[in-house]
């Protein structure tokens, strides 16, 4: 495989990145001139997100009901998680502790809709699918851990497809389709491409080190 195929998926993650960030910037553009603050759009994105995860137990009752509701509450909590970056640089309003409080609270909302489906999984004695999901879980909280120790040292660790916003759209597209048993598998592939992508960090700081690189990626 040349270099170009390989940069191919960088170049596409780095294309859909840029849209999605300008697309982001411009929704909150007359949002910026309010006095809501990005803090306050972190509370509410990981405040659904929270009540999504509570939701999905309760699919023993209604499948389609409470599966598709949680992932539309889920959806819009992550949505206002992106929003609320975009808002602070917007409207000025970045701070050093939001941009923590926004990280520990992605951390939160996404760890506690993997917890409601692991919940799902051992109510019904899936103990593959369980296992998975604390793979998920941690592969997921990996990801940004290996990034933030990359750029601690001056490097770059923003490579792989499997960061948030796929994580995200990955969780999503389970609990859609998991009325006809599609959860398990997406749990699956989301345990592989977390893991994925930190062995991808991995070998892509190690790289940068062996070369003497310094680069420091976007946040």
């Amino acid at each position: 495989m040349d270099s170009s195929s390989r940069q191919l998926p960088l170049r596409v993650k780095q294309g859909y990145t840029t849209g999605a960030r300008s697309l982001a910037s411009r929704s909150v553009r007359g949002l910026a001139r309010t006095r809501v603050t990005p803090n306050a759009l972190t509370a509410a994105g990981v405040s659904l997100c929270l009540a999504a995860a509570v939701i999905v137990p309760f699919e023993n009752r209604d499948k389609l009901l409470y599966y598709w509701l949680g992932a539309a509450i889920f959806v819009v909590g992550s949505i206002l998680d992106i929003l609320d970056g975009a808002l602070a640089r917007v409207g000025g309003k970045s701070t050093p502790f939001g941009a923590f409080l926004d990280s520990t609270t992605d951390r939160v909302g996404e760890g506690a809709m993997l917890a409601a489906i692991a919940l799902v999984f051992a109510r019904s004695a899936d103990d593959t699918a369980v296992v998975f999901t604390v793979a998920a879980v941690a592969g997921s909280f990996l990801v940004p851990y290996v990034r933030a120790k990359a750029e601690a040292l001056g490097l770059r660790g923003d490579v792989g497809l499997g960061s948030r916003a796929e994580r995200v759209v990955v969780i999503t597209a389970g609990l859609v389709f998991a009325p006809w048993g599609g959860l398990p598998w997406a749990i699956y592939f989301l345990a592989a491409t977390a893991w994925l992508t930190v062995l991808q960090r991995v070998l892509y700081v190690r790289k940068q080190l062996m070369h003497g690189g310094t680069n420091v990626g976007e946040r």
